[in-house]
């Protein structure tokens, strides 16, 4: 490791998420300032800094000097000091005021400021309102230097400074010296080691209870992540005891503790039937397991004489509510709307210009009739036409029926196929991201007759706790999706699970419409969902067809065939970018998202300039998606759209969401990245025209049998699998993940 020190001379950019910094630094002897990049939180211009770390070369701006670490070092010196303060950087503090202090203070200016800011009250011009203003500045300022120095000190990375800092403030610095494990608790993502580090280095004992109800609850976090709303007590107890260093037994009294202050809930063996499948519900294929499934069911079903659910206190409480909520809805008596079959059929076919079938028109009758009704079915099997003629016949009875779906491509889509406004379930409820509370509950509930909320299964048990609080008493609800798609990224089977309780009524649609028959995309996934392997290989790249299997055995050809797929022989078809979308299981390797959106980008898009960002050059033209929600912005998590510009002058980029152009500064370039390729997930709730699917035995942690069908149906029109016959092998063989740890189903079935 190199140490360099220097004066911060220009801040050229900063991410405020996570303080990543490039920096232009003076260093005495070099003509020419250097460039600095890292994790350098709570810097200005002028500051004196000590970093350590190594050269390295970036192959746009050459040799770039990368910290690791570093230290602010504050001015000695009368002069130095003179300066520091003079220079703006601490608010409230002019050059006249900088140097009246200094003349007083002389050397322990700063540490008079720092440790007795009382004795500022002295100075000429200084009362008690500009005092605590001098003061608050210096803490803000410098709590970010505490926090950083107190970091290092401790080998914690200087990546975690930013997100630390974002939640607790000028505070932080306290928290992570009494507390270090709320950090673990209130950012999932920082990680029980990190925080188990700063608090053993400060005396905390292994066996210390504080410690061990931690790493309970980052366990708990854990668990949630990876999609299951409770664990089972032997299990969290041997994961704990991994984790933490300790013997299980050791955790049966924080457990308690952690449940006294209702931060955890457990349910005894005996209150709710045990259960942690959500079965199969639509066709008999849907249930079968090969032998991977049935180790994995094993060994989370495993008899063991303690079978005590454990769940962080939130998740059990939107579970509950969750069946309270639906079982009191169903109590309710249901609207008798007086229309025949007959009416039903010539509304829908003077409206819509479609001819219900027998089944779709029985279906349409009986939901009529319903409080809470589930219709669910593979593609082709009409879906959106039933939703289409519900929407008409409700609109004859006069009945106000409102559109949501989890996403906002999804909203789109479903506004764009009944002709009817959609929302994002997030905006309809007035999610406010900064109190991260919902406007819409039980005491203020939405304004409507019908719910039809659409792409269900995304739905996850956190959203679907505040959907069923805000439905009105005398309202019906909805639920429209595909159990067989990938489950939600958060929490919870909750659409598997309200089927499987047989508490709703549940419309399967399984015939397949005639055009659909047709189609080999929509064979092939009723053929998955059936059990049953489809022919990948029956269509052949020199025969016409909507769906291909090109055999490449290595992530390298599997990337090669991909360009020329997109850059050549697909756009003949499909000119538009935003007609063909490449799908891959996972964002890291050759045939991950990142490398093939810099290789697509380097094929499809020969604009000269743009603007680079944590890797990323963003330039006209390129397809790019948006990764978190910005309800100022009105673009969510997901939303697809092209470069319409970019100013290199001013720094901002700007890009067109279908028509309407949305503005991002540099700060803001972290939340778009690339998207000639996406991954399968975040594909979910989308239609393209044209698909991609890379699909490699190095993919194998991903290669699931739900992945492969939900990448599949997201073609319309043409559907190409680029990859091994492995893959695919392993894909259809691993039906693992609808195994998630849930108690709605049972909490439902219950009395």
């Amino acid at each position: 490791m190199i140490t360099v020190k220097g004066v911060l001379s220009h801040l050229t950019f900063q991410n405020p998420e996570n303080h990543y910094t490039v920096c232009k630094i003076r260093v005495k002897g070099i003509h020419d300032p250097i460039t600095v990049v890292g994790h350098l939180a709570g810097v200005a211009q002028g500051e004196s800094l000590s970093l350590t770390g190594r050269w390295i070369s970036h192959p746009k701006y050459g040799d770039q000097f990368e910290a690791a670490t570093y230290r602010v070092t504050l001015p000695a010196s009368i002069a130095g000091i003179r300066r520091y303060l003079g220079s703006g950087m601490i608010q409230g503090i002019s050059k006249g005021l900088a140097s009246r202090i200094v003349d007083t203070f002389k050397e322990e200016t700063l540490d008079i400021i720092e440790n007795q800011p009382d004795k500022l009250l002295t100075i000429h011009g200084i009362g008690k309102a500009k005092q605590r203003l001098i003061e608050k500045a210096w803490n803000r300022h410098h709590s970010v230097r505490r926090v950083m120095q107190f970091l290092q000190d401790n080998q914690v990375a200087a990546l975690h400074a930013g997100p630390i800092l974002k939640t607790y403030g000028t505070d932080a610095l306290n928290v992570l010296k009494k507390d270090p494990y709320l950090i673990a608790k209130d950012l999932p993502g920082f990680g029980f080691h990190t925080a188990d580090i700063i608090a053993q280095g400060n005396g905390i004992e292994r066996e210390d209870k504080k410690r061990l109800a931690a790493c309970l609850i980052c366990q708990l976090l854990v668990e949630e992540q990876e999609g299951h709303v409770y664990a089972r007590k032997p299990h969290l107890f041997a994961a704990c005891s991994r984790m933490g260093g300790v013997a299980r037994g050791l955790f049966e009294d924080p457990l308690m503790e952690l449940v006294n202050l209702k931060d955890v809930m457990v349910e005894e063996p005996g209150v709710e039937t045990p259960g942690v499948e959500t079965p199969g519900v639509e066709t008999p294929g849907a249930e079968t397991k090969d032998e991977t499934s049935k180790n994995v069911e094993e060994d989370l079903t495993a008899t063991e004489e303690d079978t005590t659910k454990v769940y962080l206190a939130r998740l059990f409480r939107a579970e509950t509510r969750i069946a309270a909520r639906i079982k009191a809805l169903l109590t309710l008596k249901v609207t008798d709307y007086n229309i025949s079959e007959a009416q039903i059929v010539e509304e829908v076919l003077t409206s819509l210009a479609v001819k219900l079938s027998q089944e779709q028109l029985d279906v349409v009758t009986q939901i009529l009739q319903q409080k809470i009704a589930v219709i669910t079915g593979g593609p082709g099997t009409g879906k959106t036409t039933l939703v289409r003629a519900l929407c008409t016949v409700f609109r004859k009875l006069n009945l106000t029926v409102v559109l949501a779906a989890p996403t906002g491509r999804a909203a789109r889509r479903l506004s764009q196929v009944t002709g009817k406004k959609a929302f994002t379930l997030h905006k309809l409820l007035g999610f406010d991201h900064e109190s991260q509370s919902f406007d819409r509950n039980f005491t203020n509930p939405l304004d409507l007759d019908v719910f039809v909320v659409d792409e269900a299964s995304m739905v996850d048990t956190h959203l679907m706790y505040h959907l069923v609080e805000a439905m009105p008493a005398m309202a019906c609800l909805i639920l429209v999706g595909d159990t067989f798609q990938l489950p939600s990224v958060g929490p919870g089977n909750v659409l598997s699970d309200i089927i499987a309780s047989d508490q709703v009524r549940v419309f399967s649609l399984t015939k397949i419409f005639r055009q659909a028959k047709e189609s080999p995309i929509v064979m092939h996934a009723h053929s998955l969902r059936n059990g049953k392997m489809p022919d990948f290989k029956a269509a052949t790249p020199d025969k016409l067809s909507e769906f291909y299997f090109i055999e490449n055995q290595t992530p390298q050809r599997v990337v090669e065939t991909i360009l020329e797929l997109c850059s050549k022989r697909i756009p003949a078809a499909f000119p538009h970018i935003d007609e063909i979308q490449v799908l891959t299981p996972m964002h890291r390797g050759e045939a991950g998202t990142i490398n093939l959106n810099q290789q697509l980008q380097a094929v499809l898009n020969d604009a000269k300039e743009g603007i680079e960002n944590l890797g990323f050059v963003f330039k006209p033209g390129d397809k790019v998606m948006h990764l978190k929600n910005n309800y100022e912005k009105e673009v969510f998590n997901g939303d697809i759209g092209l470069v319409h510009e970019i100013n290199r002058s001013e720094g901002r980029v700007l890009v067109d969401y279908d028509g309407r152009i949305v503005t991002y500064d540099l700060l803001e370039l972290d939340e778009l990245t690339l998207a000639y390729t996406i991954s399968v997930h975040k594909s979910q709730g989308s239609e393209y025209s044209a698909v991609i699917i890379a699909l490699t035995t190095a993919h194998f942690p991903m290669l699931q049998r739900n992945l492969l069908y939900t990448a599949m149906t997201r073609g319309k029109h043409l559907v190409i699998i680029v990859g091994a016959s492995r893959a695919l092998e392993i894909a259809f063989q691993n039906n693992k993940t609808a195994l998630r740890l849930s108690g709605l189903r049972q909490k439902l079935m219950a009395s």
